[in-house]
């Protein structure tokens, strides 16, 4: 399939390795996969779900010791200890890869080596790149066919370069306690052992385009962002580009296919999604920031998504989607998970495989971590733009998290710079519901804590000098909050497709149509700017979520000032700056 001496050398090297009994390649094409799908669900990997109901889906179940990514078996290892930095864990590449060969030698004996040649992002992108993952997991080919795009085309654009990813996976023994997820950023490799959980071997997903990218963008000039992209078209058909980050359970997801309110559907508004988990973008010719999503397909997670949580999401799966480790109804060949609908299989199967009564088990039938794979394809809302080559141009990035006191609903931050540093402090806490009591404060800077590929000081510096390349056609940056909780520990904020109210007023923000209030904190709405048409929601608590409260703010400031000492010499001195002049504004 390709004459590239890089890949055919390490192609050999990986067989000496693992000794395979059978190779096939991946060419991309229908036919193959269905003859793959065939094989796993004679072999009982995968279940053929009604083909009325489910056309063209099944289902997986993972071994019940390996449900998730383990962020404490993940590692990074770069030549030098603090090229990882301190949010992540290191080991020396020269330890690990022997390590990582001596587990996996002759690992595929009796086995299947899959070749799966994938380009993250659209064929021929000059945003794309391309990896080649080595596994014995049809389950793995499967997800990656939706995840990525596959095969020969793939092979055909990269011709003889050697800018392409190395990925290893082998699923051994499944043995937790020799499992390991490595990422060699300076050598553009990753390896998997011991683990068939999505996550974990899917290595286009976080491990490619998120820990090995962001250490590519760093040095080529690009980023690579733990981001939806999602754009917003206005009554007069003009689509501007937003891209968002999240921490987990913050709802990004549902931002990115948003149903926008009736009133405002009405007048002509809709929300188009470009991705919903991961933006790379490089400045344009035209010298503005522009972004693709470089999946082909969404990882979501089952419980919770429901028609009224987030409708273009379910509707995505369909058709052709691969559920893991959902709840299985004998009866109809459907699958369930919880918060799916209040219909639970009778005569079920749960995820670990064992009959299953929904109505009467105190057992969950899904994992609180089950998915799908589905295609991104399927989504109601996909945007036209979603196979572009180009990108879209991003005019607004929106920072966000769970906060039940502090953050107002929405600010602008003062200029990229102080853009960065909102972005650098991002927190989620923990919140008891029912009484209203704060827990937690985790940090986690742009929402990439356990994946950003090197120094995380290196990292905002990069940000920084993104924003001196940008200048003046930087986009503008946000922070918005959801979750602000009253007394009696509720939402305030109705949240869903009433959220298409503020990213309207972002919008406005950057094309210079309402003023803002100037802050300690950045611009905060004039409440009259905020569209509470049709909304049972009054001014008077908008004003209270839009508020600064400014001794909240001080002892921020003192958290924000505990959480830089981590980086040392490392975080840059311009960020120190807006932190005392953040202290400085709520002094005054």
């Amino acid at each position: 399939m390709t004459n590239n001496k890089t890949i055919l050398t390490w192609l050999e090297e990986m067989k000496a390795l693992l000794n395979p009994d059978n190779v096939v390649w991946i060419d991309g094409s229908e036919e193959q996969l269905e003859q793959l799908r065939a094989q796993s669900v004679a072999s009982g990997e995968l279940t053929k779900l009604n083909e009325e109901l489910l056309p063209d889906c099944y289902l997986h179940r993972t071994a019940i010791n390996d449900v998730a990514r383990v962020e404490n078996r993940t590692f990074i290892c770069s030549k030098k200890e603090e090229n990882a930095g301190p949010t992540n864990n290191w080991m020396d590449p020269q330890q690990a890869y022997k390590m990582l060969y001596d587990i996996a030698r002759g690992s595929y004996a009796g086995r299947t080596m899959y070749i799966i040649p994938f380009s993250m992002g659209p064929i021929g992108s000059p945003l794309a790149k391309a990896g080649i993952e080595v596994t014995d997991s049809i389950y793995v080919v499967l997800n990656m066919a939706i995840m990525t795009r596959t095969g020969q085309k793939v092979l055909d654009v990269l011709g003889d370069s050697n800018d392409w990813v190395r990925g290893l996976h082998s699923r051994c023994d499944i043995d937790e306690e020799k499992r390991y997820i490595c990422q060699f950023p300076e050598d553009n490799t990753i390896i998997s052992v011991n683990s068939g959980y999505g996550g974990n071997v899917l290595l286009g997903k976080k491990c490619f385009a998120l820990r090995i990218a962001s250490y590519q963008g760093w040095n080529e000039g690009w980023m690579a962002e733990h981001m939806l992209i999602l754009g917003i078209e206005n009554p007069q058909g003009e689509v501007k580009y937003v891209a968002a980050a999240f921490p987990s359970a913050c709802g990004k997801t549902n931002l990115a296919m948003l149903i926008p309110p009736e009133y405002l559907k009405e007048q002509g508004y809709k929300i188009w999604t470009v991705g919903d988990d991961i933006a790379w973008m490089r400045i344009g010719p035209d010298g503005r920031l522009w972004a693709i999503n470089p999946e082909n397909g969404f990882f979501g997670v089952a419980p919770g998504t429901n028609e009224k949580s987030n409708f273009n999401a379910l509707a995505s799966t369909k058709q052709g989607t691969i559920f893991t480790n959902v709840a299985y109804d004998k009866d109809n060949g459907n699958v369930w998970w919880e918060s799916l609908d209040k219909n639970p299989p009778e005569n079920g199967i749960d995820w670990k495989g064992n009959p299953w009564n929904g109505k009467t088990s105190s057992e969950k039938g899904a994992h609180p971590n089950s998915r799908f794979t589905a295609p991104a394809k399927n989504c109601p809302c996909v945007s036209s733009e979603f196979d572009s080559t180009t990108g879209v141009p991003i005019s607004a990035i929106v920072f966000g998290g769970r906060r039940a006191k502090i953050a107002p609903l929405v600010y602008q931050s003062k200029d990229w710079e102080n853009g960065v540093f909102v972005g650098s402090t991002m927190a989620s806490e923990t919140t008891a519901a029912a009484s209203g009591a704060v827990g937690v404060v985790r940090r986690d800077p742009m929402a990439m804590l356990p994946f950003c590929g090197y120094n995380m000081g290196d990292y905002f510096q990069h940000w920084l000098d993104m924003g001196k390349k940008l200048g003046d056609k930087a986009p503008k940056i946000f922070n918005v909050n959801w979750f602000r909780l009253d007394d009696e520990g509720h939402f305030i904020w109705p949240g869903f497709g009433d959220n298409m109210r503020v990213l309207n007023w972002i919008i406005a923000r950057c094309e210079n149509k309402v003023a803002a209030q100037e802050t300690a904190i950045g611009y905060v709405p004039y409440s009259k700017d905020i569209d509470l048409t049709d909304l049972d929601f009054s001014i008077d608590t908008l004003n209270d979520i839009l508020k600064v409260d400014r001794e909240a703010w001080t002892k921020e400031a003192e958290e924000i000032t505990e959480h830089y000492k981590k980086f040392g010499d490392k975080l840059p001195t311009e960020l120190k700056t807006q932190l005392d002049n953040l202290k400085k504004g709520l002094a005054k």
